[in-house]
């Protein structure tokens, strides 16, 4: 990502002097293993999903780039290829990318609709079906699948919580557990390939944590700074429990 296009003037001096600190360590130090090619990003587009759970994470995924000298690549994808989605409170956006996890290095799948049965939203898409198929579909090593709010349901209809530990929107915990997921009272939940969230400004929470996990804790640190937010809640992680 070019850095000189650094969408807030008023961060820039601050970007900078982060961005330059993380290459002299970078310099210092063996390179980690992937950094050689850019982190790609699929957060997963369907009618009905809600603003803050896309829009979110997207600009941290975004922002990233200007933290770190590895690229970020995000992109919004569909299902059934490049189209216009409605989202949950009639904001219309193009979706300019089709279905391609094997060509992603995390997919982010938002919630919305929840609380509504009808068309559209979750419920619509657990309903259908498609998703749900595609998301069991697309699991193989080296992508990691994450979901917030009530996107985790999707994770559940296509069986990938199942006796993993994880959370979702309040609303939703009971369904989660019942239908076999290990429910973590916490913000954020990482259990290796599968990561969750709960709420519905939890996408804040769960970018940044993958951020951190991907990029390094600077690449955090810088974002929070720049979009004046402290990543909040408790990060549940499987490392810390074994």
């Amino acid at each position: 990502m070019n850095r000189r296009t650094l969408l807030h003037a008023t961060t820039a001096i601050g970007a900078a002097t982060l961005t330059a600190g993380a290459a002299t360590r970078a310099a210092a130090a063996p390179e980690a293993p992937g950094h050689d090619r850019p982190l790609r990003v699929h957060v997963v587009m369907f009618d009905g999903v809600e603003e803050l759970d896309f829009s979110a994470p997207y600009e941290v995924f975004s922002a990233s780039g200007y933290f770190t000298d590895r690229e970020v690549e995000t992109r919004y994808v569909a299902l059934d290829g490049p189209r216009t989605v409605k989202a949950a409170y009639g904001t219309r956006l193009r979706v300019d990318h089709g279905w391609a996890p094997e060509q992603a290095d995390l997919l982010v799948v938002p919630g919305g609709g929840y609380a509504r049965r009808e068309d559209p939203g979750v419920w619509a898409e657990i309903r259908r079906g498609s998703l749900p198929r595609a998301l069991a579909a697309a699991t193989r090593p080296g992508l990691t699948v994450s979901a917030l709010c009530t996107g985790v349901m999707l994770l559940s209809a296509a069986g990938l919580t199942s006796g993993r530990p994880c959370t979702t929107h309040h609303r939703a915990r009971a369904d989660l557990e019942r239908q076999g997921g290990v429910l973590k009272n916490a913000r954020v939940v990482d259990d290796g390939d599968l990561i969750t969230a709960g709420g519905v400004t939890s996408g804040l929470d769960l970018a940044l944590w993958l951020v951190r996990r991907e990029l390094g804790a600077d690449a955090a640190v810088g974002l929070e700074e720049m979009l004046e937010y402290e990543a909040r809640g408790t990060v549940w992680t499987a490392r810390s429990n074994r």
